[in-house]
């Protein structure tokens, strides 16, 4: 597994080494002694699996009292994902990395614990899969606007509005949500 950390260096995007032939392939998605070298003691709790259409927009998300870390990864599709520092004394609060995670590159990105997620989907649908360091806790959960200017993600959007649900719609901006 190759580790490379981003323009934020917490966040880590993981390559596996991809062993293949006509047959098909076989990769390693997960050492817990690798992960903790490159990305800290973490304990993943909750495995989560969602498939959405073309154009659907999830997040940004995070939780305040129960944050959790996540492990990445698209198994069917393509998404543009996201990333965004949501602790106030980092240097790079309210920033954030993007990076396209695809079933065929077989990419995972790692999202720690103090940041806010959320993908878009660019195939025609895309199956994503996480592992999570806290459990899902709805109460707890917080949204940022993903519009928001003042965060200026480059959004690929494929139509000039994202499919978004209604929580993502009425979501906070950034100033007014609460940071870690």
């Amino acid at each position: 597994m190759q580790f490379e950390r981003l323009e934020i260096p917490e966040v880590v995007l993981m390559t596996p080494k991809v062993f293949g032939d006509e047959r098909g392939f076989f990769m390693e998605t997960f050492r817990q002694s690798e992960f903790e070298q490159h990305c800290g003691a973490y304990t993943f709790v909750q495995d989560n699996h969602s498939k959405s259409k073309q154009g659907i927009l999830r997040g940004l998300h995070y939780q305040l009292n129960q944050p959790q870390g996540k492990l990445v990864r698209v198994t069917q599709g393509e998404v543009f994902d996201v990333a965004v520092d949501m602790r106030k004394s980092s240097p790079t609060l309210g920033q954030w990395v993007g990076v396209h995670l695809s079933a065929e590159n077989k990419q995972m990105l790692w999202v720690p614990p103090g940041f806010a997620h959320g993908f878009y989907v660019t195939s025609e649908e895309a199956e994503f899969q996480y592992k999570c360091t806290d459990y899902y806790a709805p109460g707890d959960e917080v949204s940022v606007l993903w519009s928001d200017s003042d965060l200026g993600i480059e959004w690929p959007l494929i139509s000039s509005e994202p499919s978004l649900s209604e929580k993502d719609r009425e979501a906070l901006m950034l100033m007014h949500a609460p940071k870690f």
